[in-house]
């Protein structure tokens, strides 16, 4: 029987740390998304609900994706999203995006076309021709923190979402607002397999520094070797390893095919929420 899942995340911080404020604030976000993530599971596909939860996540400041991204060294804000239904195998996705509010809705339309990763001015006017408006997802912390020229890990993240459905359907999607104060035309991890991959055995979201993600192909080696054989723990332990020689920064939340959910960091702590039919957790 198949064991419905759903797994989110919201990146990495560190400020829960010194901001108990701050903590609670995003497991209540957390939280609340993940309980309307899994009603919607009931009635929706796991590619519907995984886009459905992006947007409720892209749309909520507290994370870096949609409203309240990361600004960039040039003062732009440009986002990038993807989505990979496990079912068909299709992988679709929008790299340094600007001005919309809900990258992953574009990165979902894709899924249509023959060409389905666009990038800058390309995934724009694409946008523009289907109906997506303008709009700026800068907030006012994100420009006080471009201001002060601020880099630090505790901006480091993006948000994702793996769900298995009522029919055994996997799928996955990720959106970023990027790093913060990167160069101009910077390519993360999220709008590739290395950061966002799903088949019909296994869904996988990560998080982190892109550049150590991309180095370690992790979302497409953990979905490949939990397809080969590999229980869902294994396939996460063996690309973690793989990442320690280079102290790799990322954070992964994933589910398999039998609707075991994983999620693991390298560097605490990555904040998550997850829920099935047995209960729920999220990040403390």
């Amino acid at each position: 029987m198949t064991k419905p899942a759903l797994i989110i995340h919201g990146g990495f911080f560190t400020e829960h740390q010194t901001d108990p404020l701050m903590k609670a604030q995003k497991q209540q976000a957390l939280l609340r998304i993940v309980r309307e993530g899994w009603e919607y599971l009931q009635t929706h596909t796991a590619f519907e609900t995984v886009v459905f939860c992006s947007i409720l996540l892209e749309d909520d400041p507290l994370f870096n994706a949609g409203t309240g991204s990361q600004i960039q060294s040039d003062g732009v804000t440009r986002m990038s999203a993807a989505v990979c239904d496990g079912t068909t195998g299709r992988f679709s996705g929008v790299i340094n995006i600007e001005n919309v509010k809900n990258p992953i809705l574009i990165a979902s339309r894709l899924q249509q076309e023959e060409d389905r990763v666009l990038g800058g001015e390309g995934a724009l006017k694409y946008a523009r021709e289907h109906g997506f408006d303008y709009y700026n997802p800068q907030t006012d912390h994100r420009i006080r923190e471009y201001e002060e020229k601020r880099r630090s890990l505790i901006n480091t993240g993006t948000i994702g979402c793996v769900a298995l459905d009522f029919g055994g359907a996997l799928a996955a999607a990720t959106s970023t607002g990027g790093k913060g104060f990167e160069l101009v035309g910077r390519v993360s991890d999220s709008a590739t397999v290395a950061g966002n991959y799903a088949n019909s055995w296994c869904g996988v979201s990560c998080t982190g520094v892109g550049e150590d993600i991309i180095n370690g192909a992790m979302a497409a080696k953990i979905v490949t070797r939990v397809t080969d054989g590999m229980t869902l723990g294994e396939a996460l332990r063996k690309t973690f390893d793989e990442i320690k020689p280079f102290d790799g920064f990322a954070g992964v939340i994933a589910i398999d095919s039998y609707g075991n959910i994983g999620h693991q960091d390298s560097h605490p702590s990555m904040v998550y929420a997850w829920k099935n039919r047995l209960g729920e957790s999220v990040f403390d």
